[in-house]
């Protein structure tokens, strides 16, 4: 048996929110949890801040300018071969600007009450039930 302890990573995810639809991004084949869905975000790096990450990746992974608000939900999720710390921010982006899949597999603005028809990472299935409830509170 092995002591040695998951990876532990620091994860921010924005909370894009345009005509009552929510924005989610579709995993890539070929990487861990492939082809399920997930809010746009990423790891965050070693010595970012949590919205300076979440800007970069939202430059990388969408290809757009993001705003980053405030933090609106927080969780620690444990997979066999990963710890997640998973936090969502409100993001904004201009309303005339489409995000591109840079690093997905496919991106979707969803009905809130859609999200759950979605296979989700494992990390965000409290989140989801948390918007569908009205728990967490849409950027406006």
């Amino acid at each position: 048996m092995s002591s040695t302890a998951p990876k532990q990573v620091r994860v921010v995810a924005g909370l894009f929110h345009r005509e009552g639809t929510v924005l989610v991004q579709q995993r890539p084949p070929g990487k861990a949890r492939a082809l399920l869905w997930e809010f746009p975000g990423g790891k965050v790096e070693v010595g970012e801040t949590d919205v300076q990450a979440l800007m970069r990746e939202c430059r990388e992974e969408l290809g757009i300018a993001a705003t980053i608000g405030k933090r609106v939900w927080h969780t620690v999720h444990r997979y066999a071969d990963l710890v997640v710390e998973l936090l969502l921010l409100e993001a904004w982006m201009p309303a005339d600007v489409q995000p591109q899949a840079l690093d997905a597999h496919h991106l979707a603005w969803v009905r809130l009450a859609s999200l759950e028809a979605l296979p989700f990472c494992e990390a965000d299935h409290e989140l989801v039930a948390d918007l569908i409830a009205g728990k967490i509170p849409l950027p406006g």
